[in-house]
């Protein structure tokens, strides 16, 4: 049976990081993964140039049923200390905007910086190997792999969530969670698009493609959220930026608002436009939407395009004012995790020790990145969390 001081399960961001930490301090680790592919989630994230941090990463940025439980280790490993490692590699780099940080060249360069780390502090990689079991023992843990039996005072869990199944995701921490009887808060899919039943979406279908800046908020009183990002119409529902962001936020059944004119009351605008104008409804609204926007929400505002604008009532403009600056609707659901970035839940933080990761009711058993229940806004927060949560666990395992 092979020996190590440390096994880390899952070969990504947290997984990766964690281990170079690990073996830093001397420690002797072995870092597992049952893909053939090492970090495919590094790979294709950013458009291919993965946006690995967000210079302004706070608690702030995360959603948690412990919302204070990521404030330590992100005070203890943060953007800048990511930006020290990639320059020890000569990694370039570009803000694209709101703090988002992406490689100028490739996110291949993410995988090849923590694969160095892990390769200089002599980290024994085992790629593909499947954990079978793990048990607790008198040292710590055994693991029965599909590479053999292999002991470890302690082990990290870093196998994510649920999102993208088709380049791996598995429930593996979940179900490792459920063996030791570890509380979890309900996974589900986040940064994910919305979905609407077919018939309410049909007028909208011809709309694909079209994207424009926009104001999203979901929730009531001190629980309403807004963000200002790009919207994308999709065939299915809506996608972008701002989709993407409210998604976490969203519960089943409630309503989005929508501004889709965020710099522009409309009904003033209108009104302020209405006395003596023969120009035609649509013809004004295209100066601020495009056409093909203009056409279906008044269609959907039972207005007629076609009448001068000086014919329509007061009432009818605000009415479209209405429509496009306070725009409600209800998603029927999501694209599930087929789609989602990130799942939303996992294993319960109070059951973690926010200072190590380690599960207190496990001694040597930790929890690092997605694995648990903390989800970062997009724009690169869950990546610096992957930094931070490996981290720390990297220090104490």
């Amino acid at each position: 049976m092979e020996e190590f001081d440390v096994v880390v399960i899952g070969a990504g961001a947290a997984g990766m990081m964690c281990a170079a930490t690990a073996a830093e301090r001397g420690r002797r680790v072995a870092l597992l993964d049952h893909a053939t592919k090492l970090a495919e989630k590094i790979r294709i994230s950013g458009g291919g140039r993965c946006n690995f941090t967000n210079l302004h990463a706070g608690p702030s940025n995360y959603l948690s049923n412990n919302p204070h439980f990521c404030r330590s280790a992100l005070s203890r490993y943060t953007p800048q200390d990511f930006l020290a490692l990639l320059k020890k590699y000569h990694v370039a780099w570009h803000e694209k905007h709101k703090g988002q940080l992406f490689c100028d060249d490739s996110a291949e360069q993410i995988i090849r910086v923590l694969k160095a780390e892990c390769d200089k502090n002599g980290v024994s990689w085992k790629m593909p190997a499947e954990v079978d079991a793990l048990e607790s023992a008198e040292t710590g843990f055994v693991l029965q792999t599909s590479g053999g039996k292999i002991s470890a005072q302690s082990v990290v869990l870093a196998t994510g969530g649920l999102s993208i199944p088709k380049i791996g995701a598995t429930d593996f921490a979940y179900r490792i969670a459920r063996q030791f009887a570890l509380r979890m808060v309900e996974p589900r899919p986040a940064l994910v698009p919305l979905t609407f039943a077919q018939s309410v979406w049909a007028p909208f279908v011809p709309l694909a493609g079209i994207s424009l800046e926009v104001d999203i908020s979901t929730g009531t009183k001190k629980n309403k959220i807004t963000f200002r990002e790009d919207l994308l119409f999709t065939h299915r529902g809506l996608s972008g930026p701002a989709i993407l962001q409210i998604s976490s936020y969203w519960e089943l059944g409630t309503p989005l608002t929508i501004n889709l004119l965020p710099e522009t009351d409309l009904a003033d605008e209108l009104l302020a436009q209405k006395s003596g104008n023969k120009k035609q409804l649509l013809t004004v609204l295209t100066q601020y939407m495009p056409a093909r926007l203009a056409e279906v929400l008044l269609i959907t505002c039972e207005a007629d395009g076609s009448c001068r604008m000086a014919d329509l009532s007061d009432k009818v403009l605000r009415r479209i004012g209405e429509a496009v600056n306070q725009w409600q609707l209800i998603p029927d659901g999501t694209e599930g995790y087929r789609k989602a970035e990130v799942t939303r839940g996992g294993i319960d933080t109070r059951e973690l020790s926010q200072q190590t990761m380690m599960v207190q009711k496990v001694p040597g058993l930790y929890v690092v990145g997605e694995a648990m229940d903390v989800t970062g806004w997009l724009g690169g927060y869950n990546f610096q969390w992957a930094w931070a949560s490996g981290y720390v666990a990297g220090l104490s395992a």
